[in-house]
């Protein structure tokens, strides 16, 4: 599994830097807010409209991206079970565990994952659109409206409008579906944005790790384990008994969407997480266990299917 590999030590070497850059004193506490805030306002947008725009949304509405919503949705809504049962935590958080437990990262590790197991990256768009179309509107309106002194309908219906990414994603759907072609004049000065947005989100997630060691008892160490767990083991079973006896998938397609579903926890939950600060611990500590753990998890899916 040596695309497993390179691609964890690539992102691992990027989040190493910004930890050492905390640890040396290069970049101060308030380096880490500022980086946060232009991936979500600036970087990331940018990156998710290039993405949506150049994917075929029709060709993604097949058996992949159904699949990926009803294993992340059974994901989901098992973590909000547990936390109502169990941890007992407000709801903002709460959708910040739900989502680290769900939300895969396809793009910096899948996509190299993909090509080296299945020969073909095609599974990865599916499950991209899913998480920045569908996962990604829905929770970040739940940490708007909850992380609120009141909640609203009219709040819950107007909060997608005045969030970045989510108007960037629309964009990109627009676009899509239309085949408009954009002037050089527009896309290049997107495009280059959009190739800043992964290394300052895992910039930014480095910066934080340099503040408190993982799993603190105080930090929601129940919730993190929790979390990882139904990332790393429970949702690719799901994938497992939804793509055989649901969708009747056999063979490598199965595989490559169990893959999908073994990946770590993206990056990018910690920083839907941090404009709102509600959740952050936990959706860090998460995307660090799921990163460590996730080759195992690979190695096993692969060895049982081989």
């Amino acid at each position: 599994m040596g695309g497993v590999v390179s691609g964890i030590l690539i992102v691992s070497a990027v989040i190493a830097v910004g930890y050492l850059a905390a640890r040396l004193r290069i970049l101060g506490p308030e380096v880490q807010g500022a980086l946060t805030r232009t991936a979500f306002y600036i970087t990331n947008p940018a990156l998710l409209y290039t993405v949506v725009a150049g994917s075929d949304i029709r060709a993604a509405l097949g058996t992949d991206a159904p699949l990926a919503l009803l294993s992340a949705a059974a994901v989901g809504l098992l973590y909000w079970l547990l936390s109502f049962l169990f941890f007992r935590r407000p709801a903002a958080e709460t959708a910040v565990g739900a989502m680290a437990s769900s939300y895969a990262n396809a793009n910096n590790i899948g996509i190299p994952v993909s090509l080296y197991a299945v020969g073909t990256a095609q599974h990865v768009a599916p499950v991209l659109l899913v998480q920045l179309l569908v996962l990604a509107p829905f929770y970040l309106t739940l940490l708007g409206v909850f992380s609120g002194a009141r909640i609203s309908w009219k709040k819950m219906l107007l909060q997608p409008l005045s969030n970045p990414m989510i108007i960037a994603s629309a964009l990109g759907v627009v676009v899509a579906l239309t085949g408009w072609q954009e002037p050089d004049l527009l896309q290049k000065p997107i495009d280059m944005l959009a190739g800043g947005a992964v290394p300052m989100v895992l910039l930014a997630f480095g910066l934080s790790l340099a503040g408190r060691a993982p799993l603190q008892k105080d930090d929601g160490r129940t919730e993190t384990l929790v979390a990882t767990f139904l990332k790393i083991a429970g949702m690719p079973a799901i994938v497992w008994l939804l793509g055989r006896f649901v969708f009747g998938l056999e063979g490598q397609h199965l595989l490559a969407s169990v893959i999908m579903a073994a990946l770590p926890t993206a990056q990018n939950v910690f920083l839907f997480a941090s404009p709102y600060g509600r959740g952050m611990t936990v959706a860090r500590d998460v995307i660090l266990c799921t990163t460590i753990l996730c080759v195992g998890a690979l190695l096993v899916v692969a060895w049982a299917a081989g």
